[in-house]
């Protein structure tokens, strides 16, 4: 089958497949891994702000139900199809279960162009898709909980809670049905900039690894590394900034209107300011206009972050990819000919099926928060800040010594909210990258990190169902 056939599902098959002969599991049990358990097809008419009907159509899969509540986000793109949303379901799954968060993975699509529709038409759509979603039990704290994807943020997410609250009057855990909410309706702080300070945190870690950055012939660390970023969206902006602020340099940001380049550094607060005022990313003070937003891509950096959409580096340009490493933002930015092409040349592909779970794991976080009804931080910041008090003032009595104010302040603090979440997701992205480098150094056939990823991946989701005894 030739590239230009392949579909993402097929995709995320064929790299499933790839990965299977690692393991020692049986067949049937692999093709139930692998397969969609549940899939939903959704067509619904709304009344558009001019008085015209249109029919919408959209979609929710429950990929596996191995452990549930199933999990992923909505996306709204007039791309979303079922083959879509089906392979982006099979991610959640399997990295979900790479950062030990017991979900199963799912994922949900409304076909359309949110620029195209007015805020009132968008929340009509939003709530009768949730309303369809009721209607045949896919959606629920205990179920089915969605989260923001392309396209949707804590707004939709407000009006889904809204709407199935609505609907189920008395549910004390409602407020679990989906995640990435607005704080004041029960979201967790950190949620925003989750997803791009794990990728941050995974790719951290692999360049702190001696060995890895001495075959790619880097020094360890992250300071001063070339760093490119495809994508200026809430993924995109957060990652070129926890980057920069930690040392890197940020050469070039490339969006769908074209890319810039400076040698020096963008900054991607002043870029994101500037393409709000002009409408575009280019002409950019002090930056040169690149040709195509493809360039970005082909451009000699240290780290690539493709933090757009789907198959943007594939058999046709990822031989003139310059980057050392690579790391997946995006939800399959790379085909598995592109896979092929940059393990041949040397190149570190980073997996988006456990470096971009920075969403899923603070989604998590806030899923917990709603179920046990409780601020994090509430019960212990006071008393931390109390006890650290105390522990200092003994210290600087014994001593004789006096602490200075900066570092008074930093012993003394006590954990906010934000400050566990960031603690949590920095653990679990160091934790997921040992566990998959340690995967592929202890079997030297396993050809590339995703493959060894999927490993990790299939042995978590086949215990699970073995332990359940569905196989007897």
């Amino acid at each position: 089958m030739s590239e230009q056939n392949y579909s993402f599902f097929d995709s995320v098959t064929r790299s499933f497949d790839k990965a299977a002969k690692f393991t020692s599991w049986e067949s049937g049990v692999l093709e139930q891994i692998k397969a969609c358990n549940a899939v939903y097809q959704i067509r619904f008419p709304v009344r558009r702000d001019d008085n015209s009907i249109e029919v919408i159509e959209a979609y929710r899969v429950q990929h596996s139900h191995h452990k549930t509540p199933c999990k992923g986000g909505i996306r709204f793109s007039d791309e979303v199809n079922q083959d879509e949303v089906m392979a982006l379901a099979a991610l959640m799954t399997y990295k979900c279960a790479i950062v030990n968060v017991p979900f199963g993975g799912g994922k949900g699509g409304i076909k359309i162009n949110p620029r195209k529709y007015s805020a009132f038409e968008l929340q009509k759509i939003t709530r009768r898709y949730t309303a369809e979603l009721i209607r045949k039990n896919f959606i629920g704290p205990g179920t089915d909980v969605p989260a923001p994807d392309y396209g949707t943020g804590e707004r939709e997410m407000a009006w889904i809670l809204d709407t199935y609250v609505t609907m189920h009057p008395g549910e004390v855990d409602a407020m679990g049905c989906v995640t990435g909410k607005p704080v004041s309706q029960g979201g967790v702080r950190g949620r925003r900039e989750a997803t791009g300070l794990g990728v941050f945190f995974g790719v951290r870690e692999v360049c702190n690894m001696p060995d890895v950055m001495q075959r790619l012939g880097l020094p360890v660390g992250i300071k001063d590394k070339r760093v490119i970023v495809q994508g200026l969206g809430n993924v995109g902006y957060h990652s070129a900034k926890f980057f920069r602020e930690h040392g890197a340099k940020v050469v070039a940001i490339s969006e769908y209107e074209g890319a810039i380049y400076n040698e020096n550094g963008l900054n991607e607060e002043e870029v994101f300011q500037h393409r709000k005022t002009s409408g575009s990313i280019l002409n950019f003070p002090g930056a040169t206009n690149l040709a195509k937003t493809g360039d970005a891509l082909e451009m000699e950096c240290d780290i690539l972050i493709p933090a757009a959409l789907e198959n943007v580096i594939n058999g046709e340009n990822a031989g003139r990819v310059k980057a050392k490493i690579i790391g997946e933002a995006a939800n399959g930015p790379l085909t598995p000919d592109a896979d092929d092409i940059l393990a041949k040349n040397g190149t570190l592909v980073i997996p988006d099926m456990y470096l971009n779970a920075g969403g899923v794991t603070v989604s998590y976080f806030e899923w917990l928060k709603n179920l046990s009804h409780v601020r994090y931080g509430r019960m212990e910041k006071r008393f931390t800040e109390n006890m650290n008090k105390h522990i200092l003032g003994q210290m600087e009595t014994l001593t004789g010594k006096e602490v200075n104010d900066s570092d008074k302040k930093l012993i003394e603090h006590g954990p906010d909210e934000v400050d566990l979440v960031y603690s949590g997701l920095e653990e679990t992205m160091i934790e997921a990258t040992r566990e998959i480098m340690n995967t592929w150094k202890s079997n030297p056939e396993i050809p590339d990190m995703r493959t060894a990823a999927y490993v990790v991946a299939i042995n978590k989701v086949g215990t699970s169902y073995a332990e359940l005894g569905i196989f007897p």
